[in-house]
């Protein structure tokens, strides 16, 4: 995702409702959101589809290594040999 640009990126609602498909458009060819202020504060973030889905798969990883790391530290974990052995005694390898 494009680092923001105040200038361009930030629109009140009115804006937004009266040029619709502009702004729209303009966040798809940018690949960077566009925050919509309502009363001055924002109030709304615009995002293209395939920027929301890499920040979503990229917080679940994130999650993802957090448990791994915290089981880790805990000391839930098993060997690489003993993963290994049990997979071929349920898999018949």
């Amino acid at each position: 995702m494009s680092r923001l640009r105040p200038t361009t990126d930030v629109r009140p609602v009115t804006e937004f409702r009266a040029n619709t498909s502009a702004v729209i458009e303009q966040m798809h060819s940018t690949g960077r959101p566009v925050i919509l202020t309502q009363h001055g504060r924002s109030a709304a973030v615009l995002l293209d589809p395939g920027v929301y889905e890499s920040l979503i798969d990229e917080v679940e990883l994130l999650r993802d290594l957090a448990i791994s790391e915290e089981q880790i530290a805990a000391g839930q974990v098993v060997p690489h040999e003993e993963v290994v052995r049990r997979m071929r005694e349920k898999y018949s390898m």
